[in-house]
């Protein structure tokens, strides 16, 4: 892929800076950065960002997830590898990742309510329209990923 442009940070630095303040408010959010990691990874695959796909795999890797839930995450409704907590997230990942296709049903916000405080829900859903800018960003300027992971933590199964 050739991106298209390589400079839109720098171009658009005033609209990019909020953005990464708010990457910095999501690591001190109420809601477990492992979740996060996995939100942020089914909502780029769904978009088809390679370049947010590789860097939350790293990322995940790097935090000491296990690379079996990653390689399952695509299929996490027919996994056992889940929580019931981020089977939540992740059913409201996809509902608001494919809203003009959900609608964002009452079925998948009850899952939520289920098992999410209220601030936890209203982090949990800015979480998901951040990612989901980033890889409209990302992918809409071809930016090219890193060509490797890192290694899996030695004790993740």
């Amino acid at each position: 892929m050739t991106p298209r442009l390589t400079d839109h940070m720098k171009r658009a630095e005033a609209g990019f800076k909020p953005l990464f303040a708010l990457e910095t408010a999501l690591k001190a959010c109420p809601i477990e950065q492992g979740l996060l990691h996995l939100v942020k990874l089914r909502a780029s695959q769904i978009n088809g960002c390679a370049y947010c796909i590789q860097m939350h795999l790293s990322e995940a890797l790097r935090d000491g997830e296990t690379p079996l839930r990653l390689h399952m995450l695509p299929a996490w409704r027919e996994s056992s590898l889940y929580s019931e907590r981020e089977r939540a997230a992740l059913a409201w990942t996809e509902s608001l990742t494919r809203l003009a296709d959900t609608g964002a049903p009452d079925a998948d916000w009850q899952m939520v309510e289920a098992t999410f405080d209220a601030d936890e829900q209203a982090w949990l859903s800015v979480a998901i329209g951040a990612i989901n800018l980033w890889n409209r960003v990302q992918a809409g300027f071809r930016v090219p990923h890193a060509t490797s992971l890192p290694e899996a933590k030695a004790d993740a199964a």
